[in-house]
């Protein structure tokens, strides 16, 4: 039978973020399920894999537990399937930041982009006036992007920060439409254009992910296949995994 696949974030208050680890990791251990989750202070950032009955708990458990009281309340969720587990235990980690840009000022909880759904990215992307912006790291977009869009040639995300001021200016590109895998990277990435003094910046709500999910690929204007951050590698339209899809697809 085939595992289920949890990819969520939320941004949001966490100053008891070092008290909530070793619960975190008793409640899911519980569970039996594996993956990786990043606690901070300004929010949460996972992707687990377990029985689908043992996810579903769990993410009722972030939702409407007493571990969060509530403050995950609006979490970013993406599901999918894996033929085989693909982590190899469970983790819970304390970081700095759920996704690094190293810029204390920027807060997604403030102030983001506009979010666009994955029915309404087409027709925003295909607008000549759009700069489409690739908000991954540089082996992550040689697998696969969106047509058209730009390449920051960076090797992490820490890095975006200095793409933007060494080539992205605020009276030329008044249409910034950017993505990344999830959904999280961009949620950073608008909020820090935003504060710079970029005025119209939109991100693909679920990111990538979502994209694929939803989209039929017959209308898609993806090309190749989406980097994930376990051993399945990458996945396809549909979130299949790599080498998985079909002669029909």
């Amino acid at each position: 039978m085939p595992l289920k696949v949890a990819a969520f974030y939320q941004f949001a208050s966490l100053p008891d973020y070092r008290e909530l680890r070793d619960p975190l990791h008793a409640i899911s251990a519980g569970l039996g399920l594996r993956g990786s989750i990043l606690l901070a202070s300004e929010g949460v950032n996972g992707t687990i894999a377990g029985r689908a009955e043992a996810i579903d708990a769990f993410i009722a458990e972030l939702g409407h537990g007493a571990l969060f009281g509530g403050r995950l309340d609006r979490l970013e969720l993406k599901f999918s399937a894996a033929a085989e587990m693909p982590f190899q235990r469970m983790k819970v980690r304390l970081k700095k930041e759920i996704v690094t840009l190293g810029d204390a000022s920027v807060d997604p909880t403030r102030q983001v982009g506009i979010y666009v759904d994955p029915a309404e990215w087409n027709a925003l992307i295909a607008d000549p006036d759009t700069l489409v912006i690739d908000t991954r790291n540089a082996f992550e977009v040689a697998l696969g992007t969106f047509e058209g869009a730009v390449d920051p040639g960076i090797k992490s995300f820490g890095q975006f920060k200095d793409f933007a001021a060494r080539e992205l200016d605020p009276a030329r590109h008044r249409k910034i439409a950017m993505f990344c895998t999830g959904g999280i990277r961009c949620e950073k990435a608008s909020s820090f254009l935003l504060a710079h003094g970029f005025g119209e910046v939109y991100h693909l709500k679920g990111g990538i992910l979502k994209y694929l999910e939803e989209m039929p690929k017959q209308e898609s204007r993806w090309r190749g296949e989406c980097f994930v951050f376990d051993e399945r590698v990458a996945l396809g339209h549909g979130l299949r995994e790599r080498g998985k899809e079909t002669a029909h697809d």
